[in-house]
This record gives C-alpha cells, structure tokens and sequence, in this order.
C-alpha cells in the first residue's frame, strides 16, 4: 500500500516529537510506530519524509547540533584556543545529556546538512591560528570529540538516569562482586560516580596530551 501523505505533519515536527518521545522511552524504545503513534499518524505516513529509522536518527542528532551551535556558549573568535577547546566539548556534553540515550543517538550519524561547518571551521581555525597544521588540528579536534561522545554514552549508561529515576550502578554490589581485585572494585568509585569531574579531568588530560603531541613549536 502506498503511503498517504498527511498535511499536518513534516519532518520538522517528525523530529521534534522523535526527541521529545526519545526521553521518555529511551532509544530502545523509540520505534516509529511509537513515533507516528504520538503523533496520531499511521506509520507509513512517515516514511514520506524518512526512508527509515536510521534515517530519523541522522536528522535527529543533526537538530540536536543545531540546537547546541545555537546555545549561549558559542566562542568568540578571539577566544584562546584552549579556552575554545574545553568550552565546545563542555557544550556539546551539555546538550548530549539533554536528551536521554543522547549520545548514542549523537554516535556515528551522518548529518543531514552542513549547518555544523561554521562551528568546525571557527574551531579549526583557532587552532591553525595557534600552531597546529591543518592536519594536526582535524586529529586534535576529533579526539576530545571522540572522547566526549564517548564519555556520555557511558555516562548515560552506567549514571543515574534523570529521566526515569534510575539510581545506576550499585557500587557497593560491584565491589562485593571484586573483592579479591581490590583496585579494580575501588576503581569503580572513580569512573562510575561523579561524572561531571570525571568529564573535566579527562578532558583537561586530552588538552594536554594533544598540546604535548600535535602542536608545532
């Protein structure tokens, strides 16, 4: 059966809905049939502007880069490069963790447009303009972006969940579970607790690392 094509909807207001469903079931739940549900639609009246769901997904995290590049804490150009680095992997952390399972909605999508390209160009130049080649500027840039992505997924994953209520990983069960490995138990009091100085001293340790390694001098 051919799809009918429904005038209340596009794929702005598919998006929205996605994200706003999004917190309330996770990314395991977000289906498009819970999708078109919400929006009082038959499924396939979506695919008039998403050929499937990982497609949604793609424009979902794209209007989740907008929103962040749209966000009080842009960087003026004249911003040292440092000050630049932190403050848009600290944003970008920020608006990640708006959205529950955010990260992972973030991971490996394609953008839909190159609306993310000011704000990567700005960053990059800030860099070049500050020693690194171009070359070393890309990998510099992509590794607190990797890591910040990163950290969020597990963040989200393993932390308590704001969303839901969740308290996350007990701890103390973990640590019955390890004690004959008494490092490795009390190491969990580190990486899964405490997230947002966690989040900065990995970041602090990335600045430094892609300082020491990838800066000309």
């Amino acid at each position: 059966m051919t799809p009918q094509r429904t005038p209340k909807l596009d794929r702005r207001t598919v998006v929205d809905t996605a994200l706003t469903l999004l917190n309330e079931v996770g990314l395991d739940g977000l289906t498009l049939r819970a999708i078109a549900a919400a929006l009082e639609v038959k499924a396939p009246a979506l695919y008039w502007h998403f050929k499937d769901k990982q497609a949604l997904l793609d424009e979902m995290a794209t209007e989740m880069m907008r929103r962040a590049a749209a966000g009080p804490s842009r960087i003026p150009p004249a911003a040292d490069w440092r000050e630049a680095y932190l403050a848009t992997m600290r944003g970008l952390r920020a608006e990640l963790l708006r959205y529950r399972d955010g990260a992972r909605v973030y991971s490996g999508a394609r953008f839909t447009d190159t609306s993310y390209a000011a704000g990567l160009e700005a960053g990059l130049l800030l860099l070049t303009g500050a020693g690194f080649t171009p070359q070393a500027a890309a990998r510099a840039w992509y590794t607190a972006y990797s890591y910040t992505i990163g950290y969020v997924i597990e963040e989200q994953a393993m932390g308590p969940n704001p969303f839901d209520g969740e308290e996350g990983y007990d701890l103390d069960a973990r640590a019955e579970r390890l004690a004959a490995h008494p490092l490795a138990a009390e190491a969990g009091r580190v990486m899964f607790q405490g997230f947002d100085q966690g989040f900065e001293q990995g970041l602090v340790a990335v600045l430094a690392g892609v300082e020491a390694t990838l800066l000309v001098r």
